[in-house]
Order: C-alpha cells, then structure tokens, then sequence
C-alpha cells in the first residue's frame, strides 16, 4: 500500500445536521426590525445537531463549549442574536450523531420552545470517515468507503431519523421545527487542486444528494421543514473563485470540509431566515 503523509493520515472530518424553527412574525419591511425584535422577547429557540449546527470551522467557539466547537459565527446563534430571543439553548455538538441528539441534546425541549434547528445525520453513516479515506487512501478505497455510507443512508438512517423526529415532536409539541441538510463540497467540474480524485468528489456529492433526500423525507413526514442549502452554496464549493467550504491541510485537521465564517452568515443563515418566516 503507497504510503501517506502524515498531516494525510490524521485528517479527519466532521459533517452534518438538520435544523427546526419556531414561528416567527412577518411583518412589513418598514416595521420588519421591530417586530422581530418583539416577537424575539418572547421566543425560546434551541439549536440542536452536529458540528455544521455547533458552527465548527467557523472559529469565535465559546469557551465553554469544549470539543462541541459551539461558535459565535455559527448560523443558529447568528440568527438569535440578529432577531434578540428571549432564550436560545444552544445545543449542537461537534461529531453529534442522532443518538446523541437523543440522548445529550433533548434536554433542552420542552412545550415552551417555540423554534427548534436541526442538523444530523452525516456521522450516523460516517461521512466524517468517507472523507478522510477519500483524502488519505486513493480513489478505489475512496469509492468503495463512499458505498458503505451510501448503504447506511438508505438502510439505518431513516429509522434513526423517523424516531429522532419523533421525539422532537413530543419534546416541543408547539415549535416550529427546521431541519438542514448538506451542501456539495466539490463543484461539478472535477477540481484538480483536491487530494480527492474526481470520480470520489462526484461520489460524495452524489451522497450527499441521497442524505439530504432521506433527511428530507423524515422531516416532511413530521410536519417540519426542511432547509436545502445546496442551491446556495453552488458557486462556493472546494475550489471556487469564492469557498465557502474550508480546504484540507495540515492547519485544518479537525475543520477540513466544514463551512467556514461566511458559508455559515451566507449559506446557513438566509435559509434559517427564510424558513423561521414562513408559515406559523
């Protein structure tokens, strides 16, 4: 077997989460600030998910927040603080697995929050470790750890995801809940400056697609929304003119392929913006 470097060896990535919202007023745009200030007084929100949740690779963590790399810059908190809430519990955790969720995360429902984020689901199926091999091991390794992930979408996750969605629900009976999916990390032009050959960033991308598929399903299936950011990210994937995504090297171990400040403020927040006002 050729032989890696060793920054290559020890890349590792951390990916997912989905996102639930409570309702937010609509208000005219002369008075849109105010009212949103109003309702913000009264709303409790909680942020719950993985580390694309927790804000990781978006830096400003609060120190507090340990290895779950809860940011300042991350779109659940960006979001609160812009629309002045009464309470938000930020919940999310880097590497969060729905079980996690579950289990370290739910305490923080209950029938007075009113708005709820989510995003899960990607270390369930180890997109993490499909990266780091894709990175580190060559192109057949690559594509051949990509199918394992690809089966567990389709075999384990629903289940996971249909009982999570399930608790939420019972846990926070009035909110209005938002669940995130993924975005591509590779642009559809194979991308040359990229340890991952292109046929592993088509695959990837292309799992992508089917874990945002099934997340979706359970969330609609719930009564919650779901939020799709690849349209927004197109144009700022790995290798753009504009990245949103950050680039494995030997200075991003542990935030490689994560969005980085501005994939969270542009990326992340306007779909947050998008779904907290709609509907009630």
């Amino acid at each position: 077997m050729r032989r890696t470097s060793w920054w290559r060896r020890r890349l590792l990535t951390v990916l997912v989460c989905p996102l639930t919202v409570a309702p937010v007023v609509v208000a005219s745009p002369a008075h849109a600030d105010s009212t949103a200030a109003r309702a913000g007084h009264e709303l409790r929100y909680a942020a719950l998910g993985d580390s694309i949740a927790s804000g990781l690779g978006a830096g400003n963590y609060e120190a507090s927040s340990g290895r779950c790399s809860r940011s300042a810059n991350a779109h659940p908190a960006l979001w609160a603080a812009e629309h002045h809430v009464a309470e938000f519990r930020f919940a999310a955790c880097s590497g969060a697995k729905t079980s996690d969720v579950a289990s370290t995360q739910m305490a923080d429902l209950d029938s007075g929050v009113r708005m709820v984020s989510v995003t899960v689901g990607a270390n369930d199926v180890g997109f993490a470790d499909a990266l780091n091999v894709c990175t580190t091991q060559g192109e057949q390794a690559c594509l051949q750890r990509v199918g394992q992930a690809r089966d567990d979408i389709d075999r384990t996750l629903p289940g996971r995801l249909d009982a999570l969605d399930k608790t939420v629900r019972e846990k926070a009976p009035q909110a209005r809940v938002v669940v995130f999916g993924y975005p591509h990390l590779f642009s559809a032009e194979a991308c040359s400056g990229q340890p991952v050959s292109p046929r592993g960033q088509a695959a990837l991308n292309d799992a992508a697609d089917r874990l945002n598929t099934v997340t979706r399903n359970s969330a609609q299936a719930h009564g919650f929304v779901f939020a799709d950011v690849t349209h927004a990210f197109t144009g700022h994937e790995l290798c753009s003119d504009d990245p949103w995504i950050i680039s494995p090297s030997l200075f991003t171990l542990d935030s490689a392929y994560h969005p980085n400040a501005e994939g969270q403020r542009e990326g992340y927040l306007p779909a947050l913006e998008a779904e907290a006002g709609s509907g009630s």
